[in-house]
């Protein structure tokens, strides 16, 4: 039995960070169901990396949306909202992502919401806050991430501004609504009353770079340099990074330069023996460090290091990483299928309870898929 098993959860949530803690909820065990508009249904519906679609919906929407129901409803229509306010007497959380006012408009904002269920956890998100100058701008994860900075951590130093190559501020979004969710739902077992729960895109932009701007925050307010080659933090100093070898390239993470010097039998040039210098002449001491490793392969220069304790790695792409037994063993991908038997491979919970992995095979629904059979369910009348 999963732990969320008898949760019901209504999300009005689309595109990616609402839903993507629905699927969290769900994977846990949790009853989701989305309300849709009729017909067209959420607009990520159609919102696809590659053209990819799956029966008429992107394959994106599969990803996010896999183990969730769907019930069509016109929030204008007086008859179709009096039949949600029915579910929401009914359901333990609801979510959303629409802009400030807009639900306050429809009438389910929560002061409304928690009057039709006072124990519900409503959960929102929004781009930047409901309130300031930003407050209606489109809360979109490039646009996030271009406004918080963290275009900057990104690349090498000539670069320019790079963001990352995943909607990484809406799937830590979705992470911060899916852990206040389970904290008042924790809560309202003690109390037995709900609660607001709300997150932005910006905040929790903010909150991943809690490490650099602490450090900017203390550090009398100096920019971030990036390396001039293989960048991996701009905070930290020399040899962190990726260098490239004779074959391909190598990660290294947390080694003092005096220790990698040592391991690699080479003496540590005078001008780098300061260890107050490691942060400051990085890209000196990068270059020297890299003149090394480019006379060797990954594979020779692991056998070297890692016997040693030194913190390195390969660097992998997709193939590569796919076809590791290391990556196979993890039993990380599983197979959805469609309602007309259509298949999608994807990811599953990374989470384990009890040493078990959750796996879940049922895909994202269609348009209004379980509209009727909710209807009676739930006798909505």
């Amino acid at each position: 039995m999963l732990p969320l098993q008898g949760i019901t959860v209504l999300e009005f949530s689309q595109f990616m960070a609402g839903p993507s803690a629905g699927l969290k909820l769900a994977d846990l065990g949790a009853r989701v169901i989305k309300i849709e508009r009729p017909q067209k249904g959420e607009s990520g519906r159609q919102i696809a990396i590659k053209n990819l679609f799956i029966e008429n919906d992107s394959l994106v929407f599969h990803t996010i949306n896999r183990n969730k129901e769907s019930y069509t409803a016109n929030l204008k229509d007086p008859e179709a909202l009096a039949k949600v306010k029915q579910l929401i007497a009914k359901a333990d959380i609801m979510t959303h992502n629409f802009r400030p006012g807009i639900m306050e408009k429809i009438g389910l904002d929560y002061d409304t919401v928690s009057k039709i269920n006072p124990r519900i956890i409503y959960g929102e998100v929004t781009g930047y806050g409901k309130k300031g100058p930003w407050s209606k701008k489109p809360g979109q994860d490039l646009l996030i991430q271009s406004l918080s900075g963290i275009n900057f951590l990104t690349g090498n130093e000539k670069h320019a501004p790079t963001p990352m190559g995943i909607a990484a501020v809406d799937m830590f979004t979705g992470a911060h609504l899916a852990q206040g969710i389970l904290a008042v739902l924790y809560q309202s077992l003690k109390t037995n009353k709900g609660a607001k729960v709300s997150v932005s895109l910006l905040e929790s932009a903010l909150d991943i770079q809690f490490e650099v701007l602490t450090t900017y925050l203390n550090d009398t307010k100096r920019q971030p340099k990036r390396a001039k080659q293989g960048n991996a933090n701009a905070f930290l100093a020399a040899p962190y990074g990726i260098y490239k070898t004779a074959d391909s390239y190598l990660s290294l993470a947390m080694v003092p330069l005096d220790k990698l010097f040592e391991v690699l039998q080479e003496k540590l040039p005078v001008k780098f023996q300061n260890q107050e210098d490691w942060f400051h002449k990085k890209d000196e001491i990068m270059e020297y460090v890299s003149s090394i490793f480019i006379r060797k392969t990954t594979s020779e220069w692991l056998s070297v290091l890692e016997p040693e304790d030194i913190w390195c790695s390969d660097v992998y792409n997709y193939e590569q990483l796919l076809n590791h037994e290391a990556y196979k063993i993890l039993e990380m991908d599983q197979t959805v299928e469609t309602i007309k038997g259509e298949k999608v491979r994807t990811t599953r919970c990374p989470i384990r309870i009890d040493h078990q992995q959750i796996f879940s095979t049922k895909s994202a629904p269609k348009v209004g898929e379980h509209t009727a059979l909710i209807n009676q369910e739930f006798n909505l009348n």
